[in-house]
């Protein structure tokens, strides 16, 4: 090691981005100019038409466009704010509404606001499009599983068209809320654990949605949540508290939100969770301080449902007059669902509480949407080009995005994949479910009925006899099928169990303190384990399962997340051989729920943990490390990846600064007998630095395929942002300190082959 303690050479107030080089590299940067211009950051054509449309409106015209309302359908006596929705929308004092779609009622509301108000600006349709519309693909996290943005990308991309179509014009999504967490619900909804990763897929889904001109009748606004470091709630508790260091907000919350931005992100969304002491729809640092001054976001910051009002709940705000001028001086432009800006608006006003200046910069923020979407020329959704459920080619994209997600953990003596032929048993609670499309498929696409994993092997496998008990039910309370599940077992060639967690188990309001399988499915796996016959468990789940119970006695096990619409297809794709597993896991999967939060981006302690020293950092009753480990993902053929050979051993930090980079090359082999996928992934570890940095941080990953016996070198470029890191410091300094880094090649987290590059 060169030295004790490293010399800062790079102290960039601004700092960077994960998509880009130095910050000084940035400035420069014909693409980050294209995103600022899609993100609005700079005065873009309409800018002239949004300040005389300022100028003609009154405050009560302007507070209107920063409400949102939630739609219901229901009108008179108990419709809630539909009523309120449609009156506000004819007094031109409404912004925008949610859970709204269907071309027939967005445009028969659309007229009221642009034909029967004084000035006609129409509204804003938002909707939870998360991972789908009709067509659901799988769940984000799953989503991650692939290590493939295009796959993000492609699901925005149909969910843009079908949602688009139907009146849509605002997708509440990508979520990007880094987390640690696997208790947490919403941990379904997200990128998994790591920051680099999630950086890369918000990128891409933001592009999926959004594509180049927001007013392409197939294009949605994307919006980027939840700001900030919701996936650090305590115990995993939704809505809870967060208590976090401005340096890990930085280098582990805050880059998937720099990526999103740096894609041209339209929108972002505040969270429901306190951030060191302050709810985040109060948190001026993060909405202001960082969003809109330190990176010039020109975009509008929309609440979480009634967030604004329930900073009085948190004991931050006085009343509900109090949280309006809270989280409007926070840097809140658009309140969804509760109306405390638009009641105490104007009394805040004549106080001076709030400015005008202010007012009139959120109006303009929302306006300027409005107008890139081109709601001003059509306002109004092609009711004779609607798409009304899944096509053919939507489901394709689906399934074979549900194919790229599918991660083997386990795969002893090749059980898998499957003969088609002879006889095969498919037991499980989800054997025969349609439950597979997760915990964001909206209650809108009910009518499409996901195909079934039995459905799917019989269709996949029709020459075999097939058999199916379900054993015990999704709650794993009915256990009375158990003995006939394991009669079947001995009765056939091999066994499909299908387990796992329904999906009202993950998503928002969603946590378990117990990530075991549910009721007495452990107890089903060890039935047909006690038969000896072979098997293999496909696990449907949106967040990592503890497994300790039956792990040991399972020949072979598919992690297959909510695979959504295709997902029974996909399973049996999978099963079968047709595809080959490449899935990697985007987070860490414990061994015991006592062991959270186990992540593989720790940091190292003074006494990391050593068997043969009883004081250090360990459990006295678990073994040490995860069950399976960040990255982990096996296929059914087998791969070498090789050392990673550097371009130069040594680069001058000055270089970096000014946007150079040093090439990582990594030879990769197909080393078995089928086409498979492997993700080459690139680690690297500052072993000495000025604050405490983790063992391994993702710097780079490429998903490729490979024919039996062939090899190819992946090439990646690590530059100032992937060497240096945030410090505490709240004026944003990113630094870049002189010594050596460790790199690290390999198919997951444990990647061992290593070189050194010093920074000089």
């Amino acid at each position: 090691m060169n030295d004790v303690r490293r010399r800062t050479v790079l102290a960039a107030a601004g700092g960077t981005a994960v998509a880009g080089k130095a910050a000084t590299a940035r400035a420069q940067s014909p693409a980050a100019s294209d995103a600022a211009r899609r993100a609005g950051t700079e005065p873009g054509p309409h800018e002239a038409e949004v300040r005389a449309l300022l100028g003609r409106m009154t405050i009560d015209e302007k507070l209107g466009q920063l409400q949102q309302l939630a739609w219901t359908g229901a009108t008179g006596p108990g419709g809630g704010q539909t009523a309120a929705a449609e009156k506000a929308a004819r007094r031109g004092r409404l912004g925008s509404v949610l859970n709204v779609y269907g071309a027939r009622t967005t445009n028969a509301l659309q007229r009221m606001a642009v034909r029967e108000s004084r000035l006609g600006i129409p509204l804003i349709f938002g909707l939870d499009v998360i991972h789908g519309m009709w067509t659901t693909f799988p769940i984000p996290l799953g989503q991650a599983a692939a290590f493939d943005p295009a796959v993000a990308e492609r699901d925005a991309e149909v969910s843009a068209r079908e949602a688009r179509s139907n009146g849509v014009h605002w997708a509440f999504s990508p979520m990007m809320d880094v987390t640690h967490e696997p208790r947490w619900g919403r941990i379904a909804e997200g990128g998994g654990e790591d920051p680099y990763l999630t950086a890369a897929l918000a990128a891409a889904k933001t592009r999926g949605y959004q594509g180049e001109d927001l007013r392409s009748r197939d294009r949605l606004a994307a919006c980027a949540k939840h700001l900030v470091a919701y996936g650090g709630v305590e115990g995993g508790r939704d809505y809870n508290t967060v208590d976090v260091s401005e340096a890990r907000l930085r280098n582990l919350y805050l880059p998937p939100f720099r990526a999103a931005l740096d894609a041209g992100v339209a929108t972002v969304m505040a969270s429901f969770n306190t951030v060191s002491g302050v709810p985040a729809h109060g948190y001026r640092h993060a909405l202001t301080e960082i969003l809109k001054e330190e990176w010039a976001f020109g975009g509008f910051v929309v609440s979480d449902y009634n967030g604004v009002q329930e900073m009085t709940v948190h004991g931050y705000a006085a009343d509900r007059s109090d949280a309006a001028r809270l989280a409007f001086d926070a840097g809140i432009d658009m309140e969804m669902a509760s109306t405390t800006l638009n009641e105490y608006g104007k009394r805040l006003l004549r106080s001076g509480r709030i400015t005008t200046d202010r007012l009139d910069d959120a109006v303009a923020r929302i306006l300027r949407l409005k107008f890139r979407l081109g709601l001003f020329d059509h306002p109004y959704a092609d009711e004779d080009t609607v798409i009304a459920g899944p096509t053919k080619a939507s489901r394709a994209a689906a399934r074979e995005a549900a194919g790229r997600t599918m991660v083997l953990l386990k795969n002893e003596k090749s059980t898998l994949p499957l003969g088609r032929s002879g006889s095969i048993a498919v037991v499980g609670p989800f054997a025969d479910s349609t439950d597979l499309r997760g915990s964001w498929a909206g209650t809108w696409a009910d009518a499409f009925r996901p195909v079934t994993v039995l459905e799917a092997v019989k269709d996949a496998a029709p020459k075999a006899r097939i058999s199916h008990v379900r054993g015990v039910d999704a709650s794993g309370r009915n256990t009375r099928g158990i003995a006939r599940a394991a009669s079947a077992a001995r009765a056939t060639d091999v066994t499909v169990v299908v387990a796992g967690e329904a999906a009202t188990l993950s998503g928002e309001a969603s946590v378990r303190g117990d990530i075991t399988l549910p009721g007495e499915q452990e107890r089903l796996i060890t039935a047909i384990a006690d038969t000896g016959a072979p098997f293999v468990v496909v696990l449907l789940s949106g967040r990592p399962l503890t497994m300790e119970g039956w792990l040991d006695r399972t020949p072979a096990v598919l992690q297959a997340w909510h695979p959504g619409l295709e997902g029974g297809n996909a399973i049996a794709d999978v099963l079968f051989g047709a595809v080959n597993p490449g899935g990697k896991l985007p987070v860490t999967f414990p061994r015991a729920v006592g062991q959270i939060p186990v992540y593989y981006n720790h940091e190292n302690t003074g006494r990391p943990y050593d068997p043969h020293n009883h004081y250090t950092s360990g459990y006295l009753d678990l073994a040490d490390g995860p069950q399976f480990p960040f990255g982990h993902g096996l296929s059914y053929t087998t791969f070498d990846i090789g050392e990673p050979r550097l371009g130069v051993s040594r680069v001058r930090a000055e270089a970096l600064c000014k946007g150079d980079t040093v090439e990582v090359a990594v030879p990769v082999r197909n080393t078995g007998r089928r086409k498979g996928d492997e993700v080459v992934q690139l680690y690297i570890r500052d072993p000495v630095a000025s604050i405490v940095q983790p063992v391994r941080r993702l710097s780079g990953f490429r998903r490729v395929t490979l024919r039996a016996g062939e090899a190819t070198t992946v090439r990646f470029r690590l530059g100032a942002e992937e060497l240096g890191f945030w410090t505490q410091d709240r004026q944003g300094r990113f630094l870049l300190e002189k010594g050596e880094i460790q790199v690290f090649a390999g198919n997951s987290s444990l990647a061992k082959r290593e070189r050194v590059l010093t920074i000089t």
